[in-house]
């Protein structure tokens, strides 16, 4: 199945801003801007006008980002959690109970979370002794190139 391409004008300008704006050459945009400013302090004798520029563009170039990285972000993190979703799912002798836990309310997510970190403790101190928590020997570091 491909992707098909999205309806709403935001979610395309989000994802075209966040391509656009992860490249080097908008980096190198963005430091060739604070260099002309810097190069023109002299100038404008380092005038409060001078700095008021610089200040309120970037504060405004800031608060929108911030809206746009959000928003891929947002984005990104329900396709992974989908994913994962999917994979629980698929996988034979998986918890299904497990499926959409960001949904859940703290303490409930909580209370999963305690379960699992002592099933980790359980399997450690039974890797300790030598034993495998997998049916699966675990790889080596001395043997990893």
């Amino acid at each position: 199945m491909r992707p098909t391409k999205s309806r709403s004008w935001f979610t395309r300008f989000a994802k075209w801003t966040s391509h656009i704006t992860g490249k080097p050459s908008a980096f190198m945009v963005a430091g060739a801007v604070i260099a002309v400013w810097v190069v023109t302090g002299p100038l404008f004798r380092f005038s409060d006008t001078w700095q008021l520029v610089i200040n309120t563009g970037t504060t405004i170039v800031t608060f929108l980002m911030v809206f746009l990285i959000q928003n891929t972000q947002n984005r990104d993190s329900e396709a992974i959690q989908v994913k994962l979703d999917e994979l629980i799912r698929a996988i034979d002798g998986a918890h299904n109970a497990l499926l959409d836990l960001e949904e859940l309310e703290d303490e409930e997510l909580d209370l999963i979370r305690a379960r699992y970190e002592r099933l980790a403790e359980l399997a450690r101190a039974e890797m300790r002794r030598g034993k495998f928590d997998t049916g699966t020997p675990p790889v080596e570091p001395d043997v990893l190139p």
